[in-house]
């Protein structure tokens, strides 16, 4: 987007504690690597008119010749298009160039940003290879299913009406992932300056739509790192109450990225807040079926009187596997026309064969989650364990499920930590992607979803980039816990 702005005061606030330690290297090296992280995590939009250097200079209370030589290195790395003395504008570098930044690796990257598992791969291809005979059946039609197959529909509807909440086919509809479904809902239901109320941390994926559709979200903070950690349920009726939200965004099952779980109470009196205030609200389940130890309370589209209040997403993604892109909404008769109306501007169905193969894959759904589940638990313990070991001074939040940990930092320096981590060789997405705003530099999310080996790796190469940003020592054998 050519004609988008980015002024020196809100680059500025998206860079957050972007200054390293003197023993990091010097300050254009740690905001170059600032202002690359902002790009690739998409909080830069590609395209975007950066500052000038003397306006970021003076917003940054930091010397011309500081920014000047770091958009220098970003030049010469592809990350800014354009010359010295004109405004650039941010880009991706090609593949060629794609490296070049990284410097003194030892091996492959370790990737901590993606929180997605790999495939149950036995599963997933019984899956596909039974999908492929029920295929010919629907070569005589036209392919086109806008708001899902009928082998599918009716158990994606069965699998709500067990958990609690009597479900039709005629109230889902299936989408290209949940990411599809909320860009769907946003369409269907937010103008661009609408409010949209989201939990604080919340979604990246979420926050990149709501800010694509044009509105504002509105953060209800929660409370994290402490006795009783969930959510703030008098903060989100005062926040509804005042700013009117078009629509609210939440996650209530082990929740991304905190890994809580919303109790049964807390859900009830969530329920009288929207029934109370006509709010409508969507309800993100992409990660029910990724607990732990106890199985997620009964949707919250259940407790709710008014069936056209809550609006309930979901996805193959998490317990099954990233590369189905099958996703689907669960919500009132008139609702599921209004998307499937709007959707018909956007693509004609999700593909067929996926949709068969997921149909499958839910008929044995109990089965391959508490495989995934297994696997799930052994990875966390694992990384508790090293980030205990290598970190002692980090705070890890206590959760009921979900694929990652949300830990707090001693020092509000999470974009200086990913950008150092980056130039080690481990990429991992900084507090403030969760955030509005640009806050939540205090945090960082681990996702423990990679193999043995590489979480190993990748929580040593942390260690490291934490000691860099901060200047401590290094522990040694001796002074490791554990």
């Amino acid at each position: 987007m050519p004609d988008r702005v980015v002024t020196a005061e809100t680059l500025a606030r998206h860079l957050g504690q972007w200054r390293t330690a003197g023993s990091a290297g010097p300050a254009y090296g740690a905001l170059a690597d600032a202002i690359r992280l902002l790009v690739i995590d998409g909080r830069l939009p590609l395209g975007a008119r950066i500052p000038s250097e003397r306006a970021l200079s003076s917003a940054l209370h930091v010397s011309r010749t500081t920014v000047t030589t770091a958009y220098a290195e970003l030049r010469e790395n592809g990350y800014l298009r354009g010359r010295q003395g004109a405004r650039s504008t941010t880009a991706l570098p090609g593949p060629d160039r794609s490296h070049s930044a990284t410097t003194g690796l030892t091996g492959p990257m370790v990737d901590l940003q993606n929180a997605a598992t790999a495939a149950p791969a036995a599963a997933v291809l019984d899956a596909y290879q039974v999908a492929l005979t029920k295929l010919p059946a629907h070569l005589r039609g036209i392919g086109h299913e806008l708001v899902g197959i009928p082998e599918l529909r009716p158990r994606i509807a069965a699998q709500f009406t067990r958990r609690g909440l009597p479900t039709t086919e005629d109230q889902i509809m299936v989408t290209c992932g949940a990411q599809q479904a909320i860009a769907l809902l946003l369409g269907a239901f937010v103008d661009p300056g609408d409010r949209v109320l989201v939990e604080q941390p919340s979604y990246h994926g979420a926050l990149d739509a709501i800010a694509q559709r044009g509105a504002r979200p509105v953060p209800v903070p929660m409370h994290t790192h402490e006795r009783k950690s969930g959510w703030d349920m008098a903060g989100m009726e005062t926040t509804i109450r005042q700013t009117a939200p078009n629509l609210a965004y939440l996650v209530l099952d082990n929740h991304n990225p905190t890994g809580l779980t919303m109790p049964l109470a807390q859900r009830k009196a969530l329920a009288d807040i929207i029934s109370q205030t006509r709010t409508r609200t969507v309800v993100d389940e992409s990660l029910v079926g990724v607990w732990h130890e106890t199985p997620t309370p009964a949707p919250m589209a259940s407790l709710v009187s008014r069936p056209d209040l809550v609006v309930t997403i979901g996805s193959m993604s998490k317990s099954f596997w990233g590369g189905m892109r099958v996703g689907w909404v669960r919500a009132d008769r008139t609702t599921i026309a209004r998307l499937a109306a709007a959707r018909a501007a956007m693509d004609t169905g999700t593909p067929i064969l996926e949709q068969l193969a997921a149909a499958e894959l839910l008929e044995r759904a109990d089965e391959v989650e508490a495989l995934q589940r297994g696997t799930l638990r052994a990875r966390r313990a694992l990384v508790v364990a090293e980030l205990h070991r290598r970190l002692p001074d980090w705070e890890l939040q206590e959760a009921e499920g979900g694929l990652c940990i949300w830990a707090r930092l001693p020092a509000p320096m999470s974009t200086a930590l990913a950008a150092a981590a980056a130039r080690l060789g481990v990429r991992i997405a900084a507090g403030p992607r969760f955030g509005v705003g640009g806050s939540l530099e205090r945090f960082v999310r681990v996702p423990f979803t990679q193999h043995d080996d590489e979480l190993l790796r990748g929580v040593e190469l942390l260690a490291q980039a934490w000691r860099t940003v901060t200047g401590a020592l290094p522990l040694t054998d001796s002074t490791m816990v554990g």
